[in-house]
C-alpha cells in the first residue's frame, strides 16, 4: 500500500447559507455546519484510503464564530493522520466577506474516521506522509489526541501514554 499526502486527500466544500439552515437570530444552526463537515472530512477520508468510511468520532468542534444568512461557508478537508484502520481529518471552516470577498477562518474541527470493507469489518489504510510544516504539527498532534481518547476511554493505560506524558516530563 502506497503512503500519500494529506493533499491527495483535500476537500473544499462550498455552499451558501440558506434560510432554512439558520436559526431564529439568522446564523447557521451548529448542527448543519457539523453535517458539511462530516461530508467533507468523509471525502477526504475516503480519497486517503480508496475505501467506504464510517465516522468513528468527533473530536474536537470549535464554533469561533457565528457565520450569518447569506454568508458563503467554505470548508476544508484534509487527512492529518492515519493509523491502522483510522484517519483523523482536520476542517477548517472559513467565511467570505459578502463586499470584499475576503475569507476569515470561523471555525475548526477534528473528525475520525474508520475505513471498512462492504461487510463493515475496518480495513488498513495507507500511512500518511505530512508535507507542510502545518500538516507535520498536525500529524504529531493527532497521536496525542488519540492517546488521550484512548485514556479517556479506558483502552489505554495512563502509563503507556508516551506521547502524553512527554508533555509532563
Amino acid at each position: 500500500m502506497q503512503p500519500k499526502t494529506p493533499s491527495e486527500s483535500q476537500t473544499i466544500y462550498t455552499d451558501m447559507v440558506l434560510p432554512s439552515d439558520t436559526n431564529p437570530i439568522g446564523n447557521m444552526f451548529g448542527g448543519e455546519l457539523l453535517a458539511r463537515m462530516d461530508r467533507a472530512a468523509s471525502i477526504a477520508a475516503r480519497r486517503h484510503s480508496r475505501r467506504i468510511v464510517v465516522t468513528a468520532s468527533v473530536n474536537h468542534v470549535a464554533f469561533n464564530k457565528m457565520i450569518p444568512l447569506g454568508s458563503v461557508v467554505t470548508v476544508e478537508a484534509k487527512v492529518s493522520r492515519s493509523f491502522n484502520s483510522s484517519m483523523e481529518v482536520f476542517m477548517d471552516v472559513f467565511i467570505e466577506d459578502r463586499e470584499s470577498g475576503e475569507k476569515s477562518l470561523s471555525n475548526e474541527a477534528i473528525y475520525t474516521f474508520v475505513a471498512v470493507d462492504e461487510l463493515g469489518k475496518p480495513v488498513r489504510v495507507p500511512e500518511l506522509i505530512p508535507e507542510t510544516e502545518l500538516e507535520k504539527k498536525r500529524f504529531d498532534a493527532a497521536l496525542r489526541r488519540k492517546q488521550l481518547s484512548l485514556v479517556l476511554a479506558g483502552k489505554m493505560k495512563p502509563k503507556d501514554a508516551t506521547e502524553l506524558k512527554a508533555l509532563f516530563v
